[in-house]
């Protein structure tokens, strides 16, 4: 190996191993944060949660060492660039292939007319036992090169420190838990949650949320999440590679954000997480966009259609299409008005039978309450849905904002240096 090679090759290790005591120290943190002392609210939703809540500290200090090995191996160093695409679609090939064998496991064990399921069954077995195999083994190298792809990006965009993004972009899929969001019954607002345990049935999801409203007064709703900001990040199993390109970024968008003023205080107001959330929705578009451009190509979305405008003669025009997002802005509003008056009970009937409309209309919303709109109502990046005010001001000033910037480092670079919504509606002004 020549000289230039060696030192090449100690340097990437060097890099490697320094990013390896980091994350070991990021879990740490992470333990040190876990003892914060909960609020007299935490403890009154943590009697009925405590016995099912989601071990953070355990899963972050296994993921961590999990990437520290990855690192230091440097996978995606042993694969040529041109094939790495391939990788992470092979990937994503074998989830689609397990969903189908385990659907189709589960019809021959529902299906009346079968009377031997081990017999019956045993083919399909075997496959899955292989298709499992496969994807332990694949998992790591998809998700690294992945990782390496976002961090390219974003480095091509612009938000890197001395070349490299920081933190490093690092995330694992992983069945992820569901999270119980708390909302008072007089105002849409997130007051508290607490994250359960993976896989939690709708049964007991329902069980729990009508104990906690009827012993806390309040509206709850237990909601699933496609990925949690930790570090590193968690990520659900998805065969959506433009999906899981966005949440990648997302995720890893909060972790660039937590470094800076608008990440820490994401907590503290329910503006600053609307704000949180809405920047890393934009970015993430942009970023999963950019991705997908460079190295899936053919998963590009085509572009719509222009829409046809219909001739003044016609006389009897479509009725027009259902429109979720208007309708759903429209729901919130009315329903804020009404708790703002006081109708608190009213308000929740009109939900429900937004619900029963939404329903007919094809949209399978399971419960629809105060609780759905203070969790659904934080992205902001699109107008109109689930957040409130008939003038959005965070979602509006967001948009605005990264409209007139030239581009997303210069919008993302100035906005987390933010920790209040009067510095962010000044900047817009």
């Amino acid at each position: 190996m020549s000289l230039l090679n060696r030192l090449k090759t100690g340097y990437a290790n060097f890099r490697r191993y320094t990013w390896l005591g980091i994350i070991i120290i990021v879990g740490i943190f992470g333990i040190t944060r876990s003892d914060i002392a909960p609020s007299d609210q935490d403890e009154q939703l943590r009697a009925f949660t405590r016995h099912m809540e989601f071990n953070y500290v355990t899963w972050t200090w296994q993921a961590a060492w999990l990437k520290a090995g990855q690192m230091g191996l440097g996978v995606v160093d042993h694969i040529p660039s041109a094939d790495q695409p391939q990788v992470v679609l092979d990937y994503l090939h074998i989830i689609a292939a397990i969903r189908q064998g385990e659907r189709a496991l589960n019809d021959i064990y529902a299906d009346p007319n079968i009377q031997e399921f081990e017999s019956a069954s045993q083919d399909i077995r075997s496959e899955l036992d292989n298709l499992y195999q496969q994807r332990k083994n694949l998992a790591p190298i998809a998700e690294a090169i992945l990782q390496h792809q976002v961090s390219t990006i974003v480095a091509d965009l612009g938000l890197t420190l001395g070349g490299q993004p920081v933190p490093p972009v690092l995330y694992h899929v992983t069945p992820l838990p569901v999270s119980i969001v708390i909302s008072p019954r007089q105002v849409i607002e997130r007051r508290d949650s607490a994250s359960l345990t993976p896989g939690m049935p709708l049964d007991e999801r329902n069980a729990l949320e009508v104990q906690v409203d009827n012993a806390l007064d309040v509206s709850s709703l237990v909601v699933d999440v496609g990925g949690i900001g930790l570090y590193p990040t968690m990520v659900m199993e998805t065969t959506n590679i433009n999906w899981l390109a966005e949440v990648v970024a997302h995720e890893w968008i909060h972790n660039y954000l937590t470094l800076r003023p608008l990440g820490l205080s994401y907590g503290t107001s329910p503006e600053l997480r609307i704000i949180n959330e809405t920047v890393a929705n934009l970015a993430d578009k942009e970023i999963g966009a950019a991705l997908i451009a460079r190295y899936y190509p053919e998963h590009v979305p085509p572009t719509p259609p222009p829409k046809e405008e219909l001739p003044p003669a016609v006389t009897d025009p479509e009725p027009p299409v259902f429109d979720f997002r208007a309708e759903m802005h429209e729901t919130r509003i009315t329903t804020d008005e009404m708790l703002a008056a006081g109708q608190i009970e009213a308000a929740e009937a009109y939900m429900e039978n937004r619900r029963q409309y939404l329903w007919e209309n094809g949209y399978r919303i399971r419960k629809l309450n105060q609780a759905y709109f203070a969790f659904y109502g934080a992205y902001a990046d699109v107008p109109g849905g689930a957040a409130g005010a008939a003038e959005d001001p965070i979602g509006d000033a967001i948009r605005a904002l990264r409209a007139h910037s030239p581009d997303l480092a210069t919008f993302i670079n100035r906005v987390s240096w933010m920790w209040s919504l009067d510095q962010l509606l000044g900047a817009v002004e």
